[in-house]
């Protein structure tokens, strides 16, 4: 619930002038930053700590904003989670849902629109710009259709990330140390591999090898 002082805040970004202009735009919209961090290891501790209505999160900094994101949804999951990042990437976006957040923002945007948008996640909405919702409902529109686009043109339908995952397990590398090489967790590991075997319409790790091999 918001308090009468405001929306509670903890903010994470390891670009220092970026979290003051962040800062500034959402204690002059009415929120209060209960603490700033410059990691994923400083931004759980923070929630944490503070156990704020929103935390608000960057992805590519040290320790990977979305692994923050997942271990704060988990332990928190009273703490509203945005990220606010510079990435338009897929994998970045869909990695972050799926980890718990609500909100998924540019930094390229307004950031007087920041307190309203927070606001709009305590509300139940989800913030995110237009076209990142057109992604979405893209990715999940006419399944049967897209399989068979994806089976036609296997290889150009995988994400960079999904290609790095896949590659690395076909070369007989552990699930643990493909997280541990891209900085993410086993869970988020499988959920790659389980969107390529989707993409790529087959049933287990091996077909979907082969298939990339011929392709």
């Amino acid at each position: 619930m918001v308090t009468d002082s405001g929306i509670r805040v903890i903010l994470a970004d390891d670009h220092a002038p970026i979290r003051s202009r962040i800062r500034q735009a959402l204690e002059a919209g009415g929120c209060v930053i209960c603490g700033e961090g410059a990691s994923a290891d400083e931004a759980i501790d923070l929630a944490l700590q503070w156990r704020p209505e929103v935390a608000l999160l960057d992805i590519h900094m040290p320790g990977n904003g979305i692994q923050a994101a997942q271990q704060i949804s988990r332990q928190l999951p009273e703490t509203a989670i945005v990220m606010l990042t510079q990435s338009e990437l897929d994998e970045d976006l869909f990695d972050s849902l799926r980890a718990g957040a609500s909100g998924y923002l540019l930094k390229s945007s307004d950031p007087q629109t920041l307190p309203a948008a927070l606001r709009s996640v305590l509300a139940g909405e989800t913030a995110m710009p237009p076209a990142l919702v057109t992604r979405i409902v893209d990715e999940f529109r006419a399944p049967s259709r897209k399989r068979f686009a994806r089976r036609s043109s296997a290889a150009s339908r995988l994400s960079p990330r999904e290609w790095e995952v896949i590659e690395m397990l076909s070369q007989g590398i552990s699930t643990d140390e493909v997280g541990r090489r891209l900085f993410v967790s086993p869970t988020t590991v499988r959920v790659h591999v389980s969107a390529v075997m989707r993409k790529l319409a087959v049933g287990d790790r091996e077909s979907a090898f082969e298939l990339l091999r011929r392709a």
